[in-house]
């Protein structure tokens, strides 16, 4: 398997994970453990689609183009 698949996988994985300890605190809390559960929540869910956007990148910079054959005979 390629890097850049691993790579936007693992982005996809975190978004999920971020979307879970996000949503799984209830708004309003006052704790500050359940407070920085949310927070860390957020902060590993847009760090997921930033790997997610990286490994796509990736994979369509490395991807081979296929040969230009230029017909030179008229």
């Amino acid at each position: 398997m390629k890097m850049s698949t691993v790579i936007a996988i693992l982005g996809i994985t975190m978004f999920g994970v971020g979307l879970v300890l996000f949503y799984s605190i209830e708004l309003g809390q006052t704790d500050p453990i359940l407070r920085l559960i949310k927070n860390t929540g957020t902060f590993v869910g847009i760090s997921g689609m930033g790997v997610f956007l990286a490994g796509v990148l990736l994979y369509l910079i490395n991807k081979n183009e296929p040969q230009i054959k230029e017909h030179t005979d008229v």
